[in-house]
């Protein structure tokens, strides 16, 4: 398997000397969802059924932008979200094809509500 960056470019290519002569973007250090999914396989076989659960949501998160990202850490604290928003942002992710993180959203919005986390 060849590591990449999520911009495609090989890990080979993301030197220090290509940073200060400003050649990379910030594409180039950020990790790419096949190379987040390869991950999960390896951590699945050596029995790190959480760790590769963990991966796999990392790949899908990498279809998000930061701003997504980061409003979905925001609403995801407890009181800063009521039931609905939960059940909102989590439909949201699962059009952006992250399954496994709508997944999550639901069931912390169940573990929330029950334990009176909600806005």
């Amino acid at each position: 398997m060849t590591t990449t960056a999520h911009s495609g470019r090989s890990l080979a290519e993301v030197t220090v000397e290509a940073a200060r002569s400003g050649d990379l973007i910030l594409d180039d250090i950020r990790i790419s969802r096949e190379t987040l999914l390869s991950q999960a396989d390896i951590a699945e076989r050596s029995g790190s059924v959480q760790l590769a659960m963990n991966l796999r949501r990392a790949a899908e998160m990498t279809a998000l932008s930061s701003e997504e990202m980061l409003a979905a850490y925001e609403a995801l604290r407890p009181h800063r979200s009521s039931f609905a928003e939960l059940e909102d942002l989590a439909q949201r992710l699962a059009d952006r094809d992250a399954p496994a993180c709508a997944a999550l959203v639901r069931e912390a919005a169940t573990a929330y509500q029950r334990r009176g986390l909600l806005r």
